[in-house]
Parts: C-alpha cells; structure tokens; sequence
C-alpha cells in the first residue's frame, strides 16, 4: 500500500497538473472574467489536498466547479469561508487577482459573503460526521473543473453554458485529472452533486467505477430549497453510502 506521503504528492501532481493544462485557455463571449483558484488561492488549495486526500475513502463528492464566493475564494471545493474555518479548520494565504471582476472581487479568508451550496454542504457533513477528519474517512471532495466564469454582469455561467468549443477544450483535461485522481485514491464510488458532474463523472471515469448523483444544494433549485439536507440524506441512504 502507498504511503500518505506519495498519496499526497500524486494528488499534488494531479491538481498542479490540471491548473496549469487549463491556465491558458481562453473563453469566449458571454464570457468576460475566469476565476482560477488553483492560481490565486493555492495555499489554501494544497492544505486541503494534504488534509484530506486520503486512501481508503469509500466515495468522492464531485462538483461542478467553484462558486465565486467559495472556492474562488477559499480554494478549497464548495469552500464556503465559515465552513472551511470552522469545520474543515483551514486557512491560507490568497492572493487578489488584477483580473478579477469588479462585482466578484477575490478577498479569501476576509470575503463576507456566504455561499449558499457550500453551507448547505459542508453544514450537512458537520451534523452526520461532527468533525472533518471523521468525514474525511470516508468521503472526499473534488470539483470536475478548477475555474469559475463571469458575464460581464458579474453573473456566473457555468461549465455546462459554455460554447462547444469552450467545453471541448476543458473536458480533456478535466476528465484525465478526475480518471487520475480516483485512480490515486482508489475511489469505488463518485458521487455527482448534480447533473452535470454525474454527466462528466460518467463521461470520465471507467466502468468499473461507480456513478450516482444527489440533488445540488444551489438556492437556484426549487427543490433544494425545501429541506435539501434531509433529502439528500434520504438519497444517500438509498444509494447505500449511509444508513439510516
């Protein structure tokens, strides 16, 4: 067996990797700003990574990409900042980028803003698992894309609106740092929170991997605003992951 030691560098190396395979690309319009907090927040980013990438997990939480008030802020997937202080007990140095939009400024640990998806996730492994580390035994988390995008309204746009050219020219590199990365851990089971990262999981990974999702917890979804902790509790309950 591997020990943590390599674990960690190999998903160092993973995350670096895809960081620097997408760092270039450039997107067209309705995009006007990319956040990349593999860049900016990679302090934090790595800290996360040697915490809690660890072998021996039963099943990795994918996400989408991140939110311009979590991840693009914390580095750290649905890194709401309360949640990843508080419960994930991280910090780190981020670094402000010239680029950033105006109305989605990159203030790290000192953002005031509360992401909706990130409390709601991480609120929900607080009150199953009481402290990260038991989390963390079982369950990792990763985000299928490293970037967030921007309108120039500030409004956000997701992997999945983006031109066919734009998403072909992400889906390689994120797919192969997701195949990889199960591959270190030794995942069995991905777990798409939402659609579009069950989609790229199923895209992605092997058959011998197996792919289920649960309900995001934007407060964009009607349906994740009515108890989306007890229903996703429910769904994981089904899928085996939990019991009752």
């Amino acid at each position: 067996m591997p020990s943590s030691s390599t674990i960690t560098k190999k998903v160092l190396g993973c995350s670096r990797k895809v960081g620097s395979a997408t760092r270039n690309l450039r997107f067209a319009s309705p995009v006007t700003h990319v956040s990349r907090p593999l860049d900016h927040a990679r302090e934090p980013h790595e800290a996360y990574l040697k915490q809690f990438a660890r072998l021996g997990a039963s099943s990795l939480f994918l996400g989408m990409n991140p939110g311009p008030w979590g991840m693009s802020q914390t580095g750290v997937p649905f890194g709401e900042v309360r949640a990843v202080v508080s419960f994930l007990g991280l910090k780190g140095r981020v670094v402000s980028p010239k680029d950033a939009h105006p109305n989605r400024p990159i203030e790290g640990f000192s953002c005031a803003k509360s992401e909706v998806s990130g409390r709601r996730f991480w609120g929900l492994m607080q009150d199953k698992f009481g402290t990260a580390d038991a989390f963390a035994a079982s369950h990792f988390v990763w985000n299928w894309c490293p970037m967030a995008f921007m309108e120039e309204s500030g409004r956000n746009r997701t992997p999945d609106k983006l031109p066919a050219d734009d998403r072909g020219a992400l889906t390689a590199p994120c797919d192969s740092c997701l195949r990889e990365l199960v591959e270190i851990l030794d995942v069995p089971h991905v777990i798409g929170v939402g659609k579009v990262a069950e989609s790229a999981a199923r895209r992605a990974l092997p058959d011998a991997v197996r792919v289920t999702s649960i309900l995001h917890p934007s407060p964009a979804s009607p349906a994740a605003n009515r108890d989306w902790s007890g229903k996703v509790t429910q769904q994981l309950i089904e899928q085996g992951v939990w019991s009752a």
